[in-house]
């Protein structure tokens, strides 16, 4: 894991469960944006192995092959239905990033999605 500040497109360890449980686990997220005002939270977006969690035409599957994703232990679904806000501060580091183009599209289809008349 590089320790370097979190940037748009990174893909980071995320803290689920509150810090008083026991079993906080680390699970792996995408950066999209930097959220205003004070640039010190991220939108995130679910990284999972869980592949039936996949959502066709809205999330994407990725392999350790696939941009700068080495660390990536086995396929895995880009879910944009799972988004969360995350504090750079909370963040130990870097395991990967999506490359530019992957992340556009990400937010492509979020953005459509998002303005999409019911």
């Amino acid at each position: 894991m590089k320790k370097s500040r979190p940037k748009e497109r990174d893909v980071i360890l995320v803290q689920v469960g509150s810090s008083q449980e026991q079993n906080v686990k680390r699970r792996p997220a995408i950066c999209l944006r930097k959220m205003p005002p004070t640039y010190r939270e991220f939108l995130v977006c679910g990284l999972s192995s869980n592949l039936d969690q996949y959502v066709e035409n809205f999330d994407e599957k990725v392999t350790p092959r696939d941009d700068n994703l080495e660390e990536l232990l086995c396929e895995s679904v880009i879910r944009l239905g799972f988004l969360d806000r995350v504090r750079t501060e909370t963040v130990p580091g870097s395991i990967g990033s999506i490359s530019v183009e992957r992340h556009r599209r990400l937010l492509k289809k979020l953005s459509d999605y998002l303005v999409k008349k019911p």
